[in-house]
């Protein structure tokens, strides 16, 4: 059996979440996908490898292993659109983001809550586990959502995305001090960047960032250009090209930690 998530605890306020990374594949899901499905083109790629520079703030890591074909960790498992009118990818995707078929099989209501109970809400659970265990550590927790795409995908937007795309739901998902502390710090990189455009945060940053309850979610889509050789298979880690996000992630990263840390402290 294909492992669901990995929780590697840390000792500071920071959660990384990282839904979209894995490739694993049940084998009854596999059996269903089409040859196109199989490729699981969509995935967040080298994750892990992009934030390896956050060791230095000791964070907690909660990290999906399976595809998002299987189940979308960052769709509302309601089934409910995050972004009514415009294309996106459901709860269980039926097509790429580019609009290809997946499944040879498509699964139907029953399966899609199957796969809710023994996929979906495994990720979950742990996820709010540690957003509870470092609430309980230090009155507070910053997460930070971790995702990339592809840069140009005319389905999903126009043109060609931002290198960054940090999104607080329209700043309900974070305390004002620390979405302009991590803007400012954004602005101050040289890299294209927008906040709250056309990714202004799933499932996760709106449902788990609960500022008045001391929890401030911010997510991070970032293009796959910005890290990867090519934004096709086999979708090398081009560790050269990196360093420039690696730089800018960790300073916003940082200012976002030290906006939430002076907001707690005058709280407490």
């Amino acid at each position: 059996m294909t492992s669901i998530v990995t929780v590697t605890r840390g000792p500071s306020p920071l959660i990384l979440s990282m839904p979209h990374p894995g490739t694993g594949l049940p084998a009854e899901v596999a059996a269903q996908l089409n040859e196109r499905g199989r490729l699981v083109e969509d995935t967040d790629w080298h994750i892990r490898e992009v934030y390896a520079f956050a060791e230095r703030f000791q964070p907690t890591i909660v990290e999906a292993k399976l595809s998002r074909y299987v189940i979308d960790l960052n769709r509302d498992p309601s089934g409910v659109s995050l972004y009514p009118g415009q294309a996106t990818t459901e709860l269980v995707p039926t097509t790429t983001f580019d609009g290809a078929p997946i499944w040879d099989v498509p699964p139907d209501a029953a399966e899609i809550e199957r796969r809710r109970i023994a996929y979906f809400q495994p990720y979950h659970d742990a996820l709010a586990a540690e957003i509870e265990r470092v609430k309980a550590a230090h009155g507070y927790a910053v997460l930070w959502d971790c995702h990339s795409i592809k840069s140009v995908i005319p389905r999903l937007f126009p043109g060609t995305l931002p290198t960054l795309n940090l999104g607080t739901n329209s700043s309900a998902s974070c305390a004002p001090a620390v979405e302009a502390a991590a803007v400012a710090a954004m602005g101050g990189q040289p890299l294209s960047h927008v906040a709250n455009g056309r990714f202004k945060g799933g499932w996760i940053t709106r449902h788990y960032g609960r500022p008045a309850e001391h929890v401030h979610a911010i997510q991070m889509e970032k293009a796959l250009s910005a890290y990867l050789s090519a934004e096709t298979a086999p979708w090398t880690f081009d560790a050269s090209r990196a360093a420039s996000l690696q730089s800018a992630l960790s300073a916003i990263i940082e200012a976002a930690l030290n906006a939430a840390a002076t907001l707690e402290r005058s709280r407490s």
